[in-house]
């Protein structure tokens, strides 16, 4: 879930769009409303309209800043690792 309990969209940039390297899966929150020219993941990457793929399911490289950014808030997420 996104922030405000929304939904979120697990996506990739197609092939061909960005290198291999660069085709992590994003989070991106899905509005609410009409759809606007582009969303923004929550690491801040614009996904613009036919440059990307929404993803059925986890697989793929995450990417790691928006990751960060879904992480709840708070030290306790580390606390009992290791």
């Amino acid at each position: 879930m996104g922030e405000n309990g929304g939904m979120l969209a697990l996506v990739r940039l197609r092939r061909g769009v960005v290198g291999e390297s660069r085709r992590v899966c994003h989070l991106i929150p899905v509005p609410a409303g009409p759809v606007p020219g582009h969303l923004t993941a929550l690491c801040g990457e614009s996904i613009f309209p036919g440059e990307a793929e929404v993803l059925d399911g986890l697989r793929g490289m995450p990417c790691h800043a928006c990751l960060m950014q879904s992480a709840p808030a708070g030290g306790d997420l580390l606390a009992n690792a290791g």
